[in-house]
This record gives C-alpha cells, sequence and structure tokens, in this order.
C-alpha cells in the first residue's frame, strides 16, 4: 500500500518510451541542421555528430563513429588550415572559450570550424562550408584593385602604386608612364559589335603583358586606355624601346572569332622627376604626350614637352569658344561655285564652314573642324549647315544644286537621316538638288551602316559624291560598295597636271573609271588656265576652284546666279595659281 506522502511510482516503460521519442527527435533535429555538428569528450573522443557533419568533410562513418579521437578523424581530411590573418580566440570567465578556425580542402571549398571548449575540457564545434562566400569576398576584394574585363590592374591600384613608385623616386629612381590608346577600336567596336570588342580588349591586355617586364606595373583605366609603368632602368632609354614594342606588336592583326582586326596605338610618356613629381602630374602630362602622338598621324610616340600644356590649354579655350559659337550661332556658310565645262556655267555650289571669333577673328576650318568631330560638336553644326544651305539655295535657280560636306560623327550619332529631311522641308528644296559629300573616313567607319544610311538618302533622291578621291588608301573599294554619283578628284593629282605626265594619267584613269561606272566627275582645286586645259583634255566636264571663284557669301553667289553675265567668261580665268583659303 502506497503511504501518504510517498513519490508516485515510475513508469519505467513510459520513460524509456519517452526519452526514445527525444532521443529521435534530437538526432533528426541534428541530421537536419544546414551546419556540421560534432562535440568531444575531454579524452578528445566524439560523443556527438550529425550527417551534415560527415558531408562537409566528405568522411566514411567508419571514421565519425562515436568514440573515434580528434586525431583520427583529423588524419582523414584532406584539407589543410588557413592562417588567419586576425582571428583571436575569445575566452570569458562565465562561458566557454570559442576559437574560430578556417581549412582550405584540397577540393577548393573553405571550411569554417567555430569550436567552444567549456570548463570540463570537452567541446561543441560548428562547422560550415563557406566557400560561396569567401569566393564572393575575393571577388569583391580583386575588383577593388583590378578591371573585370582584362585582369588588369585598375585606376585605383595604379595611384596607390605611383605613390610607392615616387617614394622610389625621391632617392633617385625615374620613374616613367606610358599612357597608351588604341587607334581605330572605336571602328571596330562600332562594326563587330560590343562582344568583339570586349575580346580585342583582352587581347591588347596579353600583348601588353608579353611586352612590359614581370616589375613593370600594368592597368586598365577604362575603354581602350592603358597605362604602363616603369621604375628602376635606364630612362628614357627604357621607355623608347617599350613604346616601341607596344606600337609594332599592337599593329599586328587579331582574329576575333574569324574577323581580322586592324587597330594600332599611340603612346604618350612622362618621366619623373622631369615631368613632374607628383601623381596626377604624371599622368596630365603623358596624356598630354599621348594627345601629341594620335594628333601628329597615330601609331608614334611622344615624350612631353612644356610647350604641351600651353597648347592644351589653348585647345580648351578654343572648346569653350566653339561651343559658345554652337549656342550663339556664330558660324556663316561660303559657297565656291563648280562649273559645267561644257556650258561654261554653275551647276553647284559648295558649301564650306566659316566661324569668326569674337577676339581671334577667322578661325581656318582646319583648326576647328577637327575639334568639332572630337567633342562630338560637328552633330549641332552639321545640322545647322545642312539647314542653312538648303534655306540658301532656295533662292538660287532650281537647276543649281548645292553641296555640303558631312563628317563620319553625323553617321556614328544616327541623325543624319532626319536632319536631311527636316533640311530639305523646312527649305521647300527638290531633294535632288542636296548633293552629300563624304571622304573615306565615313566608310571606313562602320562600313554597313554608312552604306545603309547612303542608300537611304539616295532613295530619297539625295545625290552622293565621294570627296577628297584618290587619297585614302581604300577608295577603289568603296566605290564597289556603293554606286556614288559623283567622285570629286583631289586637288593633289591636279598641282602638275599640266606638267607631269603621271598626274594625267591618274586624272585620265579615274575619269574613265567614273564614265564607266555611271558617276559624273568633278576636279577639285583648278587654280590656272593651263590647269583646266590640262584637265579638260583628260576627259573632265566639271572643275571647281579659285579660278574660277573664291568661296563666296551666300549674298553674293545669289547676285552672280541671278545675273545674265553668269558665262565663261564672267569668271575671270586667271594664268597664275591663286593661293587662299579653302
Amino acid at each position: 500500500m502506497q503511504r501518504t506522502g510517498d513519490p508516485a511510482p515510475v513508469d519505467a516503460p513510459a520513460l524509456v518510451d519517452e526519452l526514445t521519442a527525444e532521443n529521435v527527435a534530437l538526432r533528426r533535429a541534428l541530421d537536419q541542421m544546414p551546419h556540421g555538428l560534432c562535440a568531444f569528450d575531454s579524452d578528445d573522443r566524439l560523443v556527438v555528430v550529425n550527417e551534415r557533419f560527415r558531408e562537409i568533410w566528405d568522411l566514411p562513418g567508419k571514421v565519425t563513429r562515436l568514440g573515434s579521437t580528434f586525431a583520427e578523424i583529423m588524419a582523414a581530411t584532406r584539407g589543410e588550415e588557413v592562417e588567419l590573418s586576425h582571428e583571436p580566440s575569445v575566452s570569458s570567465l562565465a562561458g566557454p572559450s570559442v576559437v574560430r578556425r578556417e581549412w582550405r580542402m584540397d577540393d577548393g571549398r573553405t571550411i569554417e570550424v567555430v569550436v567552444s571548449r567549456h570548463a570540463d575540457g570537452g567541446c561543441v564545434a560548428i562547422h560550415q562550408d563557406i566557400t560561396e562566400r569567401r569566393d564572393a569576398e575575393d571577388r569583391i576584394s580583386f575588383l577593388a584593385s583590378h578591371d573585370e574585363l582584362t585582369g588588369l590592374s585598375n585606376r585605383h591600384a595604379l595611384r596607390h602604386e605611383m605613390t610607392r613608385l615616387l617614394a622610389r623616386n625621391a632617392r633617385g629612381d625615374e620613374v616613367a608612364v606610358l599612357s597608351i590608346d588604341l587607334d581605330r577600336f572605336k571602328a571596330v567596336n562600332d562594326a563587330l559589335g560590343h562582344a568583339a570588342g570586349d575580346t580585342l580588349l583582352c587581347f591588347v591586355a596579353d600583348r601588353l603583358r608579353s611586352c612590359a617586364r614581370q616589375t613593370d606595373f600594368i592597368a586598365r583605366l577604362g575603354g581602350d586606355e592603358f597605362v604602363i609603368v616603369q621604375c628602376g632602368v635606364p630612362q628614357p632609354a627604357s621607355s623608347t624601346a617599350l613604346a616601341r614594342r607596344i606600337i609594332a606588336v599592337l599593329s599586328q592583326p587579331f582574329d576575333l572569332e574569324g574577323q581580322c582586326a586592324h587597330v594600332g596605338a599611340s603612346v604618350g610618356i612622362a618621366i619623373a622627376p622631369f615631368d613632374g613629381s607628383e601623381a596626377e602630374v604624371l599622368f596630365k602630362s603623358a596624356d598630354l604626350a599621348l594627345y601629341r602622338a594620335k594628333a601628329d598621324g597615330r601609331g608614334a610616340m611622344r615624350y612631353f614637352e612644356s610647350d604641351m600644356d600651353s597648347a592644351a590649354q589653348t585647345r580648351r579655350d578654343l572648346e569653350g569658344d566653339l561651343r559658345a559659337a554652337v549656342a550663339e550661332g556664330s558660324f556663316q556658310l561660303a559657297y565656291q561655285p563648280q562649273v559645267d565645262v561644257s556650258t561654261r556655267r554653275i551647276v553647284g555650289l559648295e558649301a564650306l564652314l566659316r566661324w569668326t571669333h569674337p577676339l581671334r577673328g577667322n578661325i581656318p576650318p582646319a583648326d576647328f573642324i577637327t575639334l568639332a568631330e572630337e567633342t562630338g560638336l560637328i552633330v549641332p553644326i552639321g545640322r545647322w549647315v545642312l539647314a542653312q544651305a538648303c534655306r540658301d539655295a532656295a533662292g538660287w535657280p532650281e537647276d543649281v544644286r548645292v553641296a555640303v560636306n558631312v563628317s563620319a560623327a553625323q553617321f556614328i550619332h544616327g541623325s543624319l537621316l532626319s536632319d536631311v529631311s527636316l533640311a530639305l522641308d523646312a527649305a521647300g528644296v527638290a531633294s535632288n538638288r542636296l548633293e552629300v559629300e563624304i571622304t573615306e573616313s565615313v566608310m571606313m567607319t562602320d562600313l554597313g551602316r554608312s552604306v545603309a544610311v547612303l542608300e537611304e538618302l539616295r532613295r530619297r533622291g539625295v545625290r552622293v559624291a565621294m570627296d577628297d578621291f584618290g587619297t585614302g588608301y581604300s577608295s577603289l573599294s568603296y566605290l564597289r560598295s556603293f554606286p556614288f554619283d559623283r567622285i570629286k578628284i583631289d586637288r593633289a593629282f591636279v598641282h602638275d597636271v599640266e606638267t607631269s605626265l603621271d598626274a594625267r594619267s591618274i586624272v585620265r584613269a579615274v575619269v574613265a573609271l567614273g564614265v564607266s561606272l555611271g558617276m559624273a566627275i568633278t576636279v577639285e582645286g583648278v587654280e590656272t588656265v593651263a590647269q583646266l586645259e590640262a584637265v579638260r583634255k583628260q576627259g573632265c566636264s566639271e572643275v571647281q576652284g579659285f579660278l574660277f571663284s573664291m568661296p563666296r557669301p551666300a549674298a553674293e553667289i545669289s547676285e552672280l546666279l541671278n545675273s545674265p553675265d553668269n558665262l565663261w567668261a564672267s569668271l575671270e580665268p586667271r594664268e597664275e595659281p591663286v593661293r587662299a583659303e579653302a
């Protein structure tokens, strides 16, 4: 009989069932943990382990059976502990000490282990595969100092390296900065696509590595701009040799998945301490030298010279004035007649851009057209030229055409077709009275797109002329790509035409080519009666040059065209050449 106050009898079977259920639940929870878990007693023997622990370490069950020693388990792992830069143990009087470790496995994975050791000598460890996290951290760290596309160092790393090298410079070591820019890269990128352009940049990076020493520092600043820094070698001999290697290597063709691409490179060089003792000053000096190299014809190397800085400032001032001129509409057009040899009448006029600077007076086109193309200002300027030329032509006889030069930049911008249509519609001029003159540079930019635009212009009735024919290396190939309405023979072939058999032969051959292809011929640069007679004997039907007229303002052209004396004799042919601004 149970006495009052005695503890209730224990139901042993029920207690066993309860403990069994708890163990099963605990085991299920352990095996479903995303982390590996193991526990060792004070003798470093395994007392608890879950399935995830075995998976992370890729261990067989016999190695991780209960009672296995820590040494036995570690002997079966395939990896090694990673030395952490600064991961101290964390100890506490109120609890266990905690230690963090990392292991790099033979298969490339990274395992993090956090061990909690208790006062009785036992421990519990949590294991986690942190490979993805470490890869992401390593990637972020890499990108902080490297260019993602090419793997070269980036601008941030370059500045850090320059700080280090210039400290050596203070001890007497010369530092050379080579600023490198690819020639014609944009043309390749536009023609073959950005993917091909990226591939090309990677190939360029590889070639730069092959040119430089292991101790040289190579960086990509973005786009097609690269920098190489030399230190600890004689200057300028070493930078000269390196620049020549770079230009030679990058001038070789690139195979872009079956497409052959030609670029080339220009190099500007600055040397510390002569061209500056600070990183920013050296970069600026190298860039100025690079700009001079590209202006001198590309594929060249130039060292920084003190006058380059003042020239750059002049260019910046001119650019600011040019932008103001665009905003204020400070341009004018002059027109040079194109004369039919047989009828002795003016049949067309070429529009020539003029800019009168408020302080500097008339700025030669050669001084600002290239700048306008480089800055993109040629697009709004070209739009204005088209509109103004069509407005002026509206007051001329309907059988007189107007010719307008169009830049490659206008083709690239993509608004040329709409600009032409708006100009013609606003002026009420028939499309066949407008002749667009292009040079070989338009075709070199993106042949497929250029031909498509030219074909659409022709479909709308606009005429197309190839200007400066014969001065480019592949002008003949472009005549096969597009049926031009007119070929304009460059003035270079006219200068000696009356005395040079070669010059006359070239003119005769171009005339015959034009006739066979159904293209009209205009000869530019006719300055004397002897030149006129010489080109006429070679079959030329239309001429243009100072012999007949200087470029004239629109008001004078209107008067000339409306005069009853608009005949050959009224143009006052001259025996001696006349020199004037084109």
